[in-house]
C-alpha cells in the first residue's frame, strides 16, 4: 500500500460539498508530489463559515470541473492506497459522502488518522489540531489551502514512522495499537 496524504474543503456543512481537494504522496519517507484541485459541487451552496475557514467562493469553482471527473484524474492512485487525513473522519467522510451523492463506486483503501497516532505518540501536546502539531515539528504550510494541509499531514505521518523507528509510514501500526481503517 503506497501512502498517500489527503485533505478536503467543503463548500458547506454538508460532506458531500467538496470544492476542493489536496493531496500529497510519500515515497521512501518524503514527500515526493502535492496537487491541488478546486471542485464545482453539484449544489453551489456556500456557506459564509465556510468561505471565512478556506477562502474558496462560488465564483472561483463556477467553471471547474465536478467531483468525478476531479477524483477519475486521482483514483488509479488512491485504489489500493493507504489514506492519510489529520481527521479522518472528516475527510475520509467527505470522500465517501461525494462518491455517494454522484453514485460512484468506492475505490478500496486503508487509512491513518494522523491526528489519532499525534495524540497517541505525542501526549505532551497541548493540541493535535493540524497547525498546532505542524507548528510543534516546525512544519511550514499554508493552513486550509488542501494541497498544503495534505503536505502536512504526510509530514506528520512521516515524523511519526522516525520516531517509532519505522522505514515506512504503514509500518505505524506495528508499533503502536492502531490500524487502518476501511
Amino acid at each position: 500500500m503506497k501512502p498517500i496524504a489527503i485533505d478536503f474543503e467543503t463548500a458547506n456543512e454538508e460532506r458531500r460539498s467538496a470544492c476542493a481537494i489536496g493531496l500529497a504522496w510519500i515515497e521512501t519517507g518524503a514527500v515526493v508530489r502535492r496537487e491541488h484541485r478546486l471542485i464545482r459541487p453539484k449544489k453551489m451552496r456556500f456557506s459564509p463559515h465556510n468561505i471565512r475557514v478556506h477562502g474558496i467562493r462560488p465564483e472561483d469553482v463556477c467553471d471547474k470541473p465536478e467531483f468525478p471527473e476531479v477524483l477519475s484524474e486521482f483514483l488509479p492512485d488512491i485504489s489500493g492506497s493507504l489514506i492519510l487525513a489529520h481527521n479522518a473522519a472528516f475527510d475520509i467522510e467527505v470522500l465517501c459522502a461525494t462518491l455517494r451523492e454522484y453514485r460512484q463506486l468506492f475505490p478500496e483503501f486503508g487509512y491513518y488518522c494522523t491526528m489519532d497516532i499525534s495524540r497517541r505518540l505525542w501526549p505532551e501536546l497541548s493540541s493535535v489540531s493540524l497547525d498546532s502539531v505542524a507548528r510543534h515539528f516546525g512544519i511550514k504550510f499554508q493552513h486550509h489551502d488542501p494541497a498544503e494541509d495534505a503536505f502536512a499531514c504526510a509530514e506528520i505521518a512521516i515524523i511519526a514512522a522516525k520516531d517509532l523507528g519505522v522505514s515506512e509510514v504503514i509500518d505505524i501500526s506495528t508499533k503502536i495499537s492502531i490500524q487502518p481503517g476501511w
